[in-house]
């Protein structure tokens, strides 16, 4: 054994159904960290699964003892109901899901069998958690679920588990996953959740380095901080809109500051009042993914304490598609006035500047590429602003008369952040430009510290030339910039 080996060992996620977090999902999925489950997890598993043992020798059991859907008042008489009941779900349409997203998936369905309402075999939480560590991924495609469960994408991991479908980067002596089981594996929105999980950590880094950014550029423009006074803030005192506040008069602490003008534009002036809303609007997602990635929401669930099987619609996630949603329209009113910040960064009258933050012979065009580029951004993230929620379906011969689309919402969101990143990577890089052109070093504090890791990292040159690069490693400089 190598040196390494406890080390790695010990920062194993303990998966138990309690705790789960968005960013604890984000560093297993993504980062590959290490899981085990949890003594707790495995006996609250284990009791869930005697008392459905219990239950369908006395009662009908949705899925157990009769088919699902349209079908529910059909009895099943045969031992292979379970087995066709996975192949036939264990479909769907277009590319397959991203590793990470997959692994997100199954960390999610791990942790949930965990929190004890299942009544699947508690022996094949192992199994699960041993393919996560060996980095494996299932075959799941990304196209066939409405948010009312990822039944196509947890059908293939269960033939995965059972050895009829093969892993993707490796392999997994089979388990025999008992057939009667099959309903209570895929009775879950595991796919769904862990895409917002990831998106939403993601979305929180990024609303976090917002402020700095704005801190930089309000520096070039010499901006005034009457509108983050703290008499502002309690005059309206909305939660996000004082954090955000507070956030730049911390960031702004120290510098030396002559405003240019007697009132900023919005791009600043309004800065806590619709970068607050956005703030909020993660935050009450994160709470709602915190309550799903932790959850027993199985149909029907097992409730041990009761010693009963409850038929029910737990697995409705139409309060996550809603919180998604929100955060997606409040994402996009935030990443509009970024670009309308890189938009006074560009223009002389508010830096003392040439127009584009340009060098060299006249008309020549700087960072003016840098607009389209994040108008180009915003215009996908307004698109996909659109509430999902708005969309419905029937399906199961009527039986299901209702959708509300998380899936779609939570791709939707993980597309919005992505596209916010070169928005945010765009200011980032004009405002550094901006700085270095005025010869402006931020006073001693966490605003220095964020510019010197920009300044030391971004390219210097300012003649004219591709920018792409550029914005690329501003990208990769948020999360750090996040933490300031």
């Amino acid at each position: 054994m190598t040196s390494a080996e406890p080390a790695q060992a010990a920062a194993a996620a303990v998966l138990d159904g309690t705790g789960l977090t968005c960013a604890k999902v984000r560093k297993i999925a993504r980062d590959g960290q290490r899981v085990e489950v949890g003594p707790a997890g495995l006996r609250r598993a284990g009791q869930a699964r005697a008392v459905v043992q219990r239950a369908v020798a006395s009662r009908p059991v949705y899925g157990r003892t009769t088919g699902v859907g349209a079908n529910r008042s059909v009895e099943v008489t045969d031992g292979g109901h379970g087995l066709r009941l996975l192949r036939s779900h264990a479909g769907g349409a277009g590319p397959m899901l991203s590793a990470p997203l997959a692994r997100a998936m199954m960390v999610v369905r791990l942790n949930q069998l965990a929190a004890g309402g299942s009544g699947v075999d508690p022996a094949v939480l192992p199994v699960l958690a041993e393919a996560l560590n060996r980095g494996l991924i299932p075959p799941v495609r990304s196209v066939g679920a409405i948010g009312t469960g990822d039944l196509g994408a947890l059908a293939s991991t269960a033939l995965c588990i059972l050895g009829e479908r093969p892993w993707l980067d490796g392999t997994l002596p089979p388990f025999a996953l008992d057939p009667a089981d099959a309903l209570a594996f895929i009775s879950s929105s595991a796919a769904t959740i862990g895409e917002a999980a990831i998106a939403c950590a993601d979305l929180a880094e990024l609303l976090a380095a917002t402020p700095v950014i704005a801190a930089l550029s309000f520096l070039v423009v010499r901006g005034s901080p009457e509108p983050y006074a703290a008499a502002a803030q309690q005059a309206r005192p909305h939660a996000g809109q004082a954090a955000v506040a507070a956030r730049m008069r911390l960031l702004l602490a120290g510098q030396q500051i002559r405003p240019a003008r007697i009132q900023d534009p919005y791009a600043y002036r309004a800065l806590p009042q619709v970068h607050g809303p956005a703030v909020d609007a993660a935050g009450a997602l994160d709470g709602m993914l915190t309550v799903e990635l932790n959850a027993a929401a199985e149909n029907p669930l097992v409730d041990v304490a009761s010693g009963e099987v409850i038929h029910n619609g737990n697995f409705y996630t139409a309060a996550l598609g809603l919180a998604l949603d929100t955060a997606r329209m409040a994402l996009f009113q935030t990443a509009a006035l970024s670009a309308a910040r890189l938009g006074t960064l560009v223009e002389p009258a508010l830096t003392g500047l040439r127009p584009f933050l340009a060098s060299g012979a006249p008309a020549s065009s700087g960072v003016l590429s840098l607009e389209y580029v994040a108008h180009s951004a915003l215009a996908d993230i307004r698109r996909l602003a659109s509430p999902a929620a708005l969309g419905s379906a029937v399906l199961s011969r009527g039986l299901e008369e209702h959708a509300n689309f998380s899936t779609q919402a939570a791709r939707a969101t993980t597309e919005s952040v992505a596209r916010y990143r070169i928005v945010l990577a765009g200011e980032l890089v004009a405002a550094v430009r901006g700085l270095r052109m005025r010869g402006l070093v931020p006073a001693p504090g966490p605003l220095r510290d964020a510019y010197d890791l920009a300044a030391g990292t971004l390219d210097t040159r300012t003649a004219d030339r591709p920018l792409d690069a550029d914005i690329d490693e501003a990208e990769r400089l948020l999360p750090e910039l996040g933490a300031s």
